[in-house]
C-alpha cells in the first residue's frame, strides 16, 4: 500500500500589512503537528491515523517536534511526552526540534519548567523559526546541547509579535486589555510585568548575559541569525552541513 506523504509547509501564506507608516511582511504559519498520541511497544491498539506509525517511531527514537503555535493543548501533550519518555529511560537524551511561531506564555512556561524537571537532558534544535515562546523553549534546553540550523533566525520584539519565516524571536509578554475596566487593567498590567520579569531572568540565567543587556534587547525589534543567536547564548552551536 502506497504511503501518504508527510505534512509540509507548502500551505504558508503571506500578505502585507501597514504598521507605523511602513509595510511589514506577515507570514501565516502553517501548522506542522507531530504532537500525536504515543503508544508503548506492548500496546495492543493504536490511535487511528495514517501518520501515527511514523510519528510513534520518532517518539521511540526520543525525537519530539514542536511545529505549531503553543497553547494549553500542545503544552499538555508535550509535557506528557517528556514525562512518559523520561520514565522509559532517565539516561537517554530527548531531542526537541522547534519550528514554532510561539504562543501563550503560561503554557510555554509550563513546558520550560517540565524540561528542567525531568531527568534526561533535553537537546533543543531550532529548525527554522523559534519565535516568542518558541525561543524561550529553545533556550531552555540542556546547556551545551542547544543547536540551531545555519539558516535559522531569532527575533526580539516588544508587545506586538510579527512572525517571520526562518527567524528566532524573543519578546515581552503581550496582553489584551482594550475593553477591560480600570481595576482589571491595573491587575493585568501588574501580572504582565511579573511575567516579563520571569522571562527576562530566565534568559539572563540561560544565556549568561547581564540583566540590562537582555532587557534592552527586548525593548525593540531585534533579528538574529543562527550565529548571532549563538553569540547571545540562545544556542550553543550552529549546525554545519
Amino acid at each position: 500500500m502506497k504511503e501518504k506523504p508527510l505534512p509540509s509547509l507548502e500551505g504558508v501564506r503571506y500578505k502585507k500589512r501597514k504598521r507605523a507608516g511602513s509595510y511589514t511582511l506577515i507570514f501565516f504559519f502553517a501548522s506542522f503537528s507531530f504532537v500525536e498520541p504515543y503508544a508503548s511497544k506492548g500496546a495492543r491498539t493504536a490511535p487511528k491515523g495514517y501518520n501515527f506509525i511514523r510519528i510513534n517511531r520518532l517518539y521511540r527514537e526520543r525525537l519530539i517536534f514542536l511545529g505549531q503555535a503553543i497553547d494549553s493543548n500542545v503544552s499538555n501533550q508535550l509535557i506528557g511526552l517528556f514525562v512518559y519518555l523520561s520514565s522509559e529511560s532517565e539516561t537517554k537524551d530527548l531531542y526537541l526540534l522547534i519550528n514554532s511561531p510561539g504562543g501563550w506564555v503560561i503554557p510555554g512556561i509550563a513546558i520550560y519548567d517540565t524540561m528542567q524537571f525531568v531527568r534526561p537532558d533535553i537537546q533543543t534544535i531550532c529548525m527554522g523559526l523559534a519565535a516568542s515562546m518558541g525561543s524561550f523553549i529553545l533556550v531552555g534546553g540542556a546547556i551545551t546541547k542547544r543547536l540551531a540550523f545555519p539558516h535559522a533566525w531569532r527575533q526580539w520584539e516588544p508587545l506586538i509579535v510579527l512572525y517571520y519565516m526562518i527567524r528566532v524571536m524573543i519578546h515581552q509578554p503581550a496582553a489584551g486589555f482594550y475593553e477591560a475596566q480600570t481595576s482589571e487593567l491595573i491587575l493585568e498590567a501588574e501580572e504582565l510585568l511579573k511575567l516579563r520579569e520571569i522571562l527576562t531572568r530566565v534568559y539572563v540565567q540561560r544565556t549568561g548575559k547581564p540583566l540590562w543587556a537582555v532587557s534592552e534587547d527586548m525593548e525593540r525589534d531585534t533579528f538574529m541569525s543562527a550565529t548571532e543567536a549563538q553569540a547571545h547564548g540562545i544556542v550553543d552551536f550552529v549546525a554545519v552541513g
